[in-house]
């Protein structure tokens, strides 16, 4: 167990991995983030209801996961290591005077505490386990605080950058479910794709992450009926590329 994740053992030999890179809005002590509580429980601080949703699927699915132990507002682990915004300074329209505060050397060492041993047990991970797919649990706001006017009306939304193996399958499938899916919505893995694109663009292992919008999924009832909804659908993508 690393301070900034938790490991959800599954059953050996499963094809699977699953990756929740925000699924915790806990902010360790001796971190001040100088915002009020109430925005811990928003979406700038953790995807809401990807913690139990990734649970329940990883015990349907069989899978080992990797739960993120620490809000995206103390390190963005789903960011590039060097990119800026792994601290964010400004979410979603609201600032973070606590991360403005920070010096060069202070940085370095958040990264240090959380980032690097963060993906490093997902590398080791990976290359214990030889999963065949990786598996990423997301959610998204029904709009942006700083955009209230443009409404995102996907249930789901498919994200992939150059490896479209998964995703394909996946949006095909989901579609003829009758599931509202985004192909690359409500924003292109193109462009934020830091975790897949480390772990699994990099190996040629090929990766589906899905994003679920956060207000089906954000009480036990939506969390259950929404794993009732895309563990098929991940289990027979993966079906389809072993």
């Amino acid at each position: 167990m690393i301070e900034c994740a938790e490991v959800v053992t599954g059953t050996p030999g499963s094809s699977l991995l699953l990756i929740a890179d925000h699924a915790s809005n806990h902010v360790p002590e001796g971190i001040d983030l100088g915002i009020s509580p109430s925005l811990l429980d928003q979406h700038m601080a953790l995807d809401i209801g990807v913690d139990p949703l990734a649970r329940v699927m990883a015990g349907r699915l069989g899978c080992p996961a990797i739960l993120a132990r620490v809000s995206r507002l103390v390190v963005d682990l789903h960011r590039e290591r060097d990119e800026f915004n792994a601290i964010p300074v400004v979410s979603d329209g609201h600032s973070v005077p606590g991360n403005e505060l920070l010096s060069p050397a202070d940085r370095e060492r958040r990264l240090a505490r959380f980032w690097d041993p963060y993906h490093r047990l997902i590398a080791e991970t990976v290359e214990s386990l030889k999963p065949r797919i990786l598996f990423a649990l997301h959610s998204f706001t029904p709009r942006l605080a700083t955009r209230p006017d443009e409404a995102r009306p996907w249930e789901v939304g498919i994200l992939y950058n150059q490896d479209v193996r998964a995703a394909h399958i996946a949006i095909a499938l989901l579609r003829a479910a009758g599931i509202r899916t985004g192909d690359n919505e409500p924003y292109s893995g193109q462009d934020l794709n830091a975790t897949m694109d480390l772990h699994a663009e990099t190996r040629g292992l090929p990766y589906l992450v899905v994003e679920v919008r956060q207000d089906l999924i954000g009480d036990e009832r939506g969390v259950a009926l929404w794993a009732d909804k895309l563990t098929p659908i991940v289990r027979a993508t993966a079906e389809a590329l072993v």
